[in-house]
Formats: structure tokens, C-alpha cells, sequence
């Protein structure tokens, strides 16, 4: 549905000469796939780019170079009202705070209708259909429709966000960190009603989080980014069983697992400015295994292990390894 292809994301930082500003390297020759009815994980730390990406996947960020093809057609080359009506329409967004992405002013049924009058979606009478339809979908009471967000609680809130999200039927949803600012009971509780709304409705979804964990439980496919560049990608069981680059071992080890017993990995070294990025990968300066050969070019993809397992790495987890762990994890 979605494809991204070697895009690029570069914004003027003030820092710098008075006549040459320093650049931010937002996002680094990107290159992604989001399939009809597929969720899609991107993990990393703060800074590494995840949010960028989801606005260039919603449409509200331009790639600074490279390109975004929504169903097979460059999405910036299309006319502006075109690009409203068919891509504004079919996919969604969740935002990380419920809090601030909601207009504390107006009552939930004004917020759930509104996608509906931008797109001049059916009768007044029709429009007001579709908000019950929406409340029950997600799951809220009809007397929600007269409440502002402020009297409503966290997993509230953020329930009404999902199903604004979902007014207009879109294919795939862009969920930003949905759960990051609830409490960990109504953590689960969104995340169960995702999977619910996927499983009815079928639906696609970019899942955008700092904890593996979580994105490895939701996903089909995983992405890791690192300062602004995607590390490795592949089927989330492949990955998070055999993961082949040292970033994403490093992440999986820094987050506790009932399943698994892994030893912790403690990064050492300077982390990567964004403006001023290193030379070769960008994790080679707090990598274990790094060597003078990592600093001379960014590592060409290397696929392997099935799932379109794909890694930048010149010294990832030995290929046996990789294999066996595959195996293990599908057996």
C-alpha cells in the first residue's frame, strides 16, 4: 500500500555559519514497505527518527529527497486535492498524548465528527450515525459524545483518538507511541483493542515505540532505526529471535522479557550527533564490536534467516547463529 524508497529527511538546525547552517539528518535513505493489512513496528530510542518517519508516512512531513509511492504512485507528484481525498482519507493517525491531540474545547462527538464534515462524508443525520457507530466501536458509553476530553480519563481519551482515527475507514492507521503516556493496566487495554480493530476490521498499522517488547507482540514486521537509519528489518519473530545487529541485540537486552533470560548490554562511548553524524554506521561509536572497517561506508544490506530478514552490519551475528536461532524460532 505504502512503499518508501531511499527518502531522506534533512532540516536547518541554527547552528552553524552566519551563510551555512548546520543540517539535521532527520531521516537517512529510508527505504520501507507497509502491505494491505499489515502492522509494521519501528523501534528505537528517543531521537532516532520514529516520528519522523510517521510523518512522512502520513503525509505531513516531505521527504527532502527520495520518494513515497502510495499505491504504486508517487504521493507529491499527485494534485493537491487528489492527495486530500484519497491518501487523507485512508490512512489515520493516533498521536503519542491523547491529552494534547484532542481540542479541549470541543465535546467528543464535535471531535469524532469532524474528519466526516472536512470530507463532506454522507447527511448530517448520516454523520451523526457514524459517531455512535465509532463510540461503540472503541468501546465508550454514548453519553461520551457530550464530554470534553478534559472529564475524561487517559485510556478514555486516548479510545476517542483511536476512533477519530477511524471515521473515515482508512486502510492503515499511523499509531505514534499510543500507549507511552497511560498507565501500564490501560496500556494493555489499548493495545488489546487494537488488536481487536485490526482483527474486524482489517486493518494495516505502523506501531511506532521505544519498547521492543511491546512492538514485537503487535507486529508483523519489525524496522529498528538508529540515527535516522533503519538497521535492520525483517519478520518481528526473525528479528527479536536472531537479531544480527548489535543496536537491536543491545535493545532487546534492555528490556525485560518473562519468555527469555538475556544478559543486559550497557552502551558505552559518545552518542551520535544528528547535525555532525559519524562516518560508516552511525553505531559503530558505542558498539562492541566495532572495528576501523565500520568507519569507512554505511554497510550495504545483507539479507538472511527467511522473512525478509534484512541487516547493515560488517560484523553482525555469525551466520550459523542466525540460522540455528531461525530454525529454533520456527519449529
Amino acid at each position: 500500500m505504502i512503499e518508501l524508497e531511499g527518502v531522506h529527511v534533512r532540516h536547518r538546525a541554527r547552528s552553524g555559519g552566519l551563510f551555512h547552517r548546520d543540517s539535521v539528518h532527520a531521516l537517512t535513505d529510508a527505504t520501507l514497505r507497509v502491505g494491505q493489512g499489515e502492522i509494521v513496528g519501528l523501534v528505537g530510542e528517543s531521537g532516532c527518527g520514529k516520528s519522523t518517519l510517521a510523518r512522512v508516512l502520513t503525509g505531513l512531513q516531505k521527504p527532502t529527497d527520495g520518494r513515497m509511492l502510495f499505491r504504486g504512485e508517487d504521493l507529491w507528484e499527485m494534485p493537491a486535492a487528489r492527495r486530500r481525498q484519497e491518501f487523507g482519507s485512508s490512512v489515520g493517525v493516533v498521536f503519542q498524548d491523547p491529552a494534547t491531540a484532542l481540542n479541549p474545547r470541543m465535546p467528543v462527538g464535535r471531535i469524532l465528527r469532524d474528519p466526516l464534515d472536512v470530507h463532506r462524508r454522507g447527511t448530517v443525520r448520516e454523520r451523526e450515525q457514524r459517531v455512535e457507530e465509532l463510540l461503540d466501536l472503541v468501546g465508550l458509553p454514548g453519553h461520551t459524545v457530550r464530554s470534553l476530553p478534559g472529564r475524561l480519563s487517559g485510556g478514555q481519551r486516548q479510545r476517542v483518538a483511536i476512533a477519530r482515527a477511524l471515521a473515515l475507514e482508512p486502510e492503515l492507521i499511523v499509531a505514534d507511541e499510543p500507549t507511552s503516556a497511560l498507565d501500564v493496566s490501560v496500556r494493555a487495554q489499548v493495545l488489546n483493542l487494537l488488536m481487536d480493530l485490526r482483527a474486524r476490521l482489517g486493518l494495516g498499522m505502523v506501531f511506532i515505540s521505544h519498547d521492543i517488547q511491546t512492538v514485537r507482540y503487535l507486529s508483523d514486521r519489525l524496522a529498528v532505526l538508529y540515527l535516522g537509519r533503519i538497521v535492520e528489518q525483517g519478520a518481528a519473530s526473525t528479528v527479536t529471535a536472531a537479531p544480527a545487529h548489535p543496536y537491536t541485540e543491545a535493545l532487546l537486552s534492555a528490556t525485560p522479557s518473562l519468555l527469555t533470560d538475556t544478559e543486559r548490554i550497557v552502551l558505552t562511548g559518545p552518542v551520535p550527533s544528528a547535525t555532525n553524524p559519524p562516518t560508516g554506521c552511525p553505531f559503530r561509536t558505542r558498539c562492541w564490536k566495532a572495528e576501523d572497517d565500520c568507519a569507512t561506508a554505511f554497510p550495504a544490506a545483507t539479507e538472511g534467516g527467511g522473512g525478509g530478514h534484512q541487516w547493515h552490519c560488517v560484523h553482525p551475528q555469525q551466520a550459523a547463529a542466525l540460522s540455528d536461532t531461525h530454525a529454533r524460532s520456527t519449529s
